[in-house]
């Protein structure tokens, strides 16, 4: 059956980036690796990391954190990449300040949406401990034109 395999509930991962915490559905994760070397690109706005090489293939790099106006995340060893664009036909990717695991959608409670967010970050949840979770849309994020356009 689809539930012995563990497909019967989407799964989450979490993410923090910068002091926010925040939920992704799995599949929209896309591919998590550790940081590589970025090549600056000058004159992007605040927050676009760079471009990354993977493989042979050019990633563009946003700083999560940044993005959201927080402060630049750390190029160490708990920063990961999301390649979030490669489902949507996008080598889009978010650099985060590390990785905090898989999480159950049923230990999160959905709060009011934060009217005040971008479309690809109103909804909020929150965990047995009553922290705050944002919750990513990558969709969302892909076709939002302040994202993708990374000219100053």
């Amino acid at each position: 059956s689809v539930a012995a395999k563990g497909q019967g509930t989407a799964t989450l991962l979490g993410v923090r980036a910068g002091q926010e915490d925040w939920l992704l559905d799995l599949s929209d994760s896309g591919e998590i690796i550790q940081l590589p070397p970025l090549t600056p690109v000058p004159l992007t706005r605040p927050g676009f990391a760079g471009i990354a090489n993977i493989r042979g293939n050019l990633y563009a790099v946003t700083d999560f954190s940044a993005l959201r106006s927080g402060e630049a995340t750390a190029h160490n060893a708990n920063a990961r990449l999301l390649l979030i664009g490669v489902k949507y036909g996008s080598n889009a990717a978010l650099l985060v300040s590390r990785m905090l695991g898989l999480k159950n959608p049923a230990d999160f409670t959905e709060e009011a949406p934060d009217p005040k967010a971008p479309a690809w970050a109103t909804r909020c949840f929150r965990d047995g401990t009553r922290k705050l979770w944002r919750k990513l849309s990558v969709r969302e994020l892909l076709t939002d034109e302040k994202f993708m356009n990374i000219g100053v």
